[in-house]
């Protein structure tokens, strides 16, 4: 009988970096620096990315577009180095303004089948009633469970998956690209991978037997099954407490469609899945 996966609802509760940008230019300045559609935001939470100008995912954002000024959230990213960069380009005609970065609490209600994008969050500080509230709610996820939700999300990790290689459609956040919107960073680069149908990579989650090993200095290659050619490359690794290793890894694109299970020095046979998080892909 084939088994239902269970949809379990639960609190995604967690502290990010934020910063806000007021002024008259605000929404058109953020709009030449992000992937994402500002200019028509209206009272509502946008999730965008900042490229490099040759397109490689550098930083994961959210917008919360507040009645007079925009609240930057940094979900993924250096935050010292977005602010320094916002700073460089803001010429003196432009009637923008950046404040001190300051810490905020981001809420969403997620579960294990949909993905995170689909839900709006709420931000609150640590003084607001709601923050006791949901930080004491049954559904909250402790970090262990954040963590493997994360992972079976398929959201990248600074340093790991966003590591000035990968660009945000192979790591299948192609939903957070207006391309139908006026130039930005990285946007002719965007424009003709999705022309040409390019990719050459993509974000999956995998799966292997605890080998009771150092996952630190363990060999990150992988290979097809039988070990002839290297098929992409282990991101991320993560134990969990029932003996089973999970992670992300970039698979290259021509492997996928001839199998789903591979092989890597360290781990033996693992399985690779196509994560709720790529189903943009």
């Amino acid at each position: 009988m084939l088994k239902i996966k269970e949809n379990k609802e639960q609190i995604w509760l967690e502290k990010f970096d934020c910063f806000s940008i007021s002024g008259k230019d605000s929404k058109r300045f953020l709009n030449g620096i992000t992937t994402g559609n500002i200019v028509d935001l209206k009272n509502k939470v946008l999730k965008t990315c900042w490229l490099s100008p040759n397109g490689i995912l550098k930083s994961l954002l959210e917008i919360n577009c507040l009645e007079n000024k925009l609240e930057v959230i940094v979900l993924i990213g250096n935050t010292i180095e977005i602010r320094k960069y916002f700073n460089n380009i803001i010429f003196p005609s432009d009637d923008v303004s950046l404040s001190d970065t300051f810490s905020i609490n981001r809420l969403q209600q997620v579960d294990d089948i949909h993905s995170w994008r689909i839900n709006q969050p709420i931000f609150f500080k640590n003084e607001d009633k709601k923050y006791e509230f949901y930080n004491n709610n049954p559904n909250l996820m402790n970090n262990n469970d954040l963590q493997i939700w994360k992972i079976n999300q398929a959201i990248p990790s600074l340093n790991s998956e966003i590591n000035g290689k990968n660009n945000p459609l192979e790591l299948g956040l192609t939903d957070l690209i207006d391309f139908n919107k006026g130039c930005y960073l990285g946007q002719e680069t965007m424009s003709k991978i999705r022309n040409a149908s390019s990719l050459k990579q993509e974000i999956r989650v995998w799966k292997a037997k605890d080998k009771d090993l150092n996952l630190e200095s363990a060999n990150k290659t992988i290979y097809n099954q039988n070990k002839e050619k290297s098929v992409g490359c282990i991101t991320s690794i993560y134990k969990l407490d029932s003996g089973i290793i999970k992670g992300l890894a970039m698979i290259k694109r021509k492997y996928l469609d001839k199998e789903n299970s591979f092989f890597a020095d360290n781990f033996g046979q693992i399985s690779i899945d196509k994560s709720v998080g790529s189903a943009f892909l």
